[in-house]
């Protein structure tokens, strides 16, 4: 049944998005390469894991509640996270203070945070607010100290573009990433979650796009875009987690969601399109059970729903679906499944929850045509349950399976129904898990909630593009002002500056490089490692470097010791040092001042032996290395070339520039044959 609206639900690929009514929106985090937000401590990232840091740093233990936000509500995101009975470890960090803590008010913004906030919104043609505030943005999953993130507004109204057209930018704000999850405990008290504060209060750029990504595809183009122009800066971190893509998507049949854990750009028009699927799944199936339980139909597009309607039929689901739980761990008194009988054994109980109705609804594992995991309730409803700290839950219909026999699964039915749900947990948590299916299950009959989803990870990468509940939405509630930092106006003074003087564009950027005498692969390359801005100091600097040369040294070794590295180039190009003696003297340079490194380089080069041979030395070893080998060389030809440079540069002790006994040898086995 398709209810009017179109698309094969197991070929996500082939779906139309325009037909679907697709909307979809960006939201980008990016690290800035600057101290942190409010605390001026080191935005130092450590590669402690847990086992390095316990016993080490100092720790804190916290449980966290949900406040009221300026308008006396508190958010309903907020008030789930705090239902979860979750406690929080946090390890202090050589670069936390007492700021990270929450155990002293925060400093004003840092002022190259800022600074760069507002380059991004001139890059993007954005306007500037008049001051910045400081807002508070509840969050109760115990990632931020206080229970809530800083946030300031810093530009509104901007724009991209992309190949396939212009895309506006709503917000452009700055705001502190949350601490870091080392690690998540069961205990009989409930969930923990061990936290480290390196990452708390790096400062974010958040860069929120209008609804104006026309397919999957163009959401791909417009994160790539959006990322270059940031990376533009060439003040924003790099490498793995220092920018985050999240996805607001829906189509006309179902709502907005969220998606978090889009780090490859490659698999966002995947994860898009399997979501697209996913709301064209349960608008189908709310229909089904309408038709049913003779509940009038899902319109085809939410702006088409009566709230009247919706409220009837929300109270005839209640009334056909009471919260009703069972205690049935009797019944699985002698069961075979390992993992019931080790919980019963220590303390959990089997609660089940009746969901009449749904007998037949559940579904069972399927794959799409691409092999992702097609949507079902029974997926939905076990991740509502996890949201409580459980590993999963059972339902009818799957069993009997897992070790639980047709023996226990009929004498549940007996208890509960044709449909049901058991979960295995201490009862708290139990109650609290099947609380959570019980809710969702009553909005099968409804379009799906708005909620924010995570992408399945398995070892580092998406599993198959699929998505787990992990939140409410959250609202409006969860915002009110930071009354510890004062309001900062912006200059416009700063503004025009900075209007006045924007980082090229990465294609100015090659353009730049175009009239070098540098290969498209090195331009490239120097450009996407943000390594051109060196390159031109060195080429145009008081050295003036050789520029393949120089390209080919900035590529080999970065810029770890970048003086060191273009005082050594020089020595080398000019003769001084051999090929060899480069790397060791960089790394042994105590100084980045260049009058003092030339002076030291070239008395270590003849202190090491990194001195040149002449061109007659070089030479001689050469015709002699090939007198004794002429047979060698006459039956390879040009190939004994690589394996004779070892014995000459042997015979030379190393005093010999790799290049030069190349080109002495080359030319020597090109005369003897």
């Amino acid at each position: 049944m398709t209810e009017g609206v179109p698309g094969d639900v197991a070929n996500a690929s082939a779906l139309d998005p325009e037909s679907l009514g697709f909307m979809c929106g960006l939201e980008v985090h990016q690290q800035l390469a600057t101290g942190k937000l409010h605390s001026r401590q080191p935005s130092t990232l450590y590669e402690d894991g847990i086992e390095d840091i316990e016993g080490s740093w100092p720790r804190a233990h916290r449980r966290l509640r949900a406040a009221r936000g300026e308008g006396g509500k508190i958010d309903i995101a907020a008030r789930f996270e705090q239902r979860r009975n979750r406690s929080f470890v946090y390890y202090q960090s050589p670069n936390a203070g007492l700021i990270e803590l929450d155990e002293a008010p925060p400093l004003g913004h840092d002022d190259d945070a800022v600074e760069v906030a507002l380059t991004m919104a001139a890059m993007m043609d954005a306007k500037p607010v008049g001051a910045l505030q400081a807002m508070r943005k509840t969050v109760v999953d115990g990632s931020n100290t206080s229970g809530f993130q800083r946030t300031t507004l810093v530009g509104t109204h901007g724009s991209i573009q992309t190949p396939s057209g212009s895309v506006g930018v709503d917000v452009i704000c700055l705001e502190e990433d949350s601490a870091r999850k080392l690690d998540t405990r069961s205990t009989p008290d409930g969930e923990q979650v061990v936290y480290t504060l390196d990452r708390l209060g790096v400062p974010l750029v958040e860069v929120a796009t209008a609804p104006d990504i026309q397919t999957p595809e163009h959401a791909k183009e417009t994160a790539l875009a959006l990322g270059t122009l940031l990376r533009d800066t060439r003040r924003v971190r790099r490498g793995l987690g220092s920018i985050r893509q999240d996805l607001n998507v829906s189509i006309g049949a179902g709502d907005r969601v969220e998606i978090k854990g889009c780090q490859d750009l490659d698999w966002i028009p995947r994860i898009i399109r399997i979501e697209m699927a996913r709301q064209l799944h349960f608008y189908r199936l709310a229909n089904e059970l309408r038709v049913a339980h003779n509940l009038p139909p899902l319109p085809e597009h939410r702006n088409q729903d009566e709230p009247e309607v919706e409220a009837e039929v929300a109270e005839n689901v209640s009334k056909m679906m009471p919260f009703e739980l069972h205690n049935v761990t009797t019944a699985f008194s002698d069961c075979e499944s390992k993992m019931v009988k080790d919980s019963i054994a220590s303390g959990a109980t089997v609660l089940g929850l009746s969901l009449p109705g749904l007998a037949g609804k559940l579904g069972s594992k399927q794959m799409d045509s691409e092999g992702a995991q097609l949507p079902r309730l029974g997926r939905e409803l076990a991740s509502a349950a996890k949201l409580a700290g459980v590993k999963g839950i059972f339902h009818s219909g799957e069993l009997p399976a897992y070790g639980i026999t047709q023996k226990e699964t009929d004498a549940c039915k007996e208890a509960l129904g044709d449909c049901f749900v058991l979960c295995v947990a201490p009862e708290w948590q139990a109650k609290l898990a099947l609380e959570g299916v019980h809710s969702r299950a009553k909005l099968a009959y409804h379009r799906i909630p708005q909620e924010v989803r995570n992408v399945v990870i398995r070892k580092g990468a998406p599993e198959d593009g699929t998505t787990t509940a992990m939140r409410p939405l959250p609202g409006g509630a969860r915002m009110y002002p930071e009354t510890d930092i004062p309001t900062t106006p912006i200059d416009p003074a700063l503004w025009k500056a900075i209007r006045s003087n924007l980082p090229p564009s990465r294609e100015e950027r090659l353009n730049r490089l175009s009239s070098t005498e540098l290969s498209d692969n090195q331009v490239n390359a120097l450009v996407s490692g943000e390594l051109d801005d060196y390159f031109m100091d060195g080429i145009s600097g008081e050295l003036e470097l050789p520029q393949k040369a120089w390209a080919s040294a900035l590529l080999d070794y970065g810029i770890s010791k970048l003086n060191a590295l273009a005082v050594a180039i020089h020595l080398r190009e000019t003769g001084v040092i051999t090929r060899e003696g480069v790397e060791p003297l960089v790394n042994d340079a105590e100084t980045e001042d260049s009058s003092t490194l030339l002076d030291w380089m070239t008395s270590e080069a003849a202190n090491r032996g990194y001195e040149p041979a002449d061109t007659g030395a070089v030479d001689a070893a050469v015709a002699e290395v090939l007198a004794e080998r002429t047979d060698f060389v006459k039956e390879r030809g040009m190939a004994a070339l690589g394996p004779l440079m070892g014995v000459v540069m042997g015979k030379l002790g190393g005093a010999a520039d790799g290049k030069a006994v190349s080109a002495a040898l080359k030319e020597q086995i090109q005369r003897l044959l």
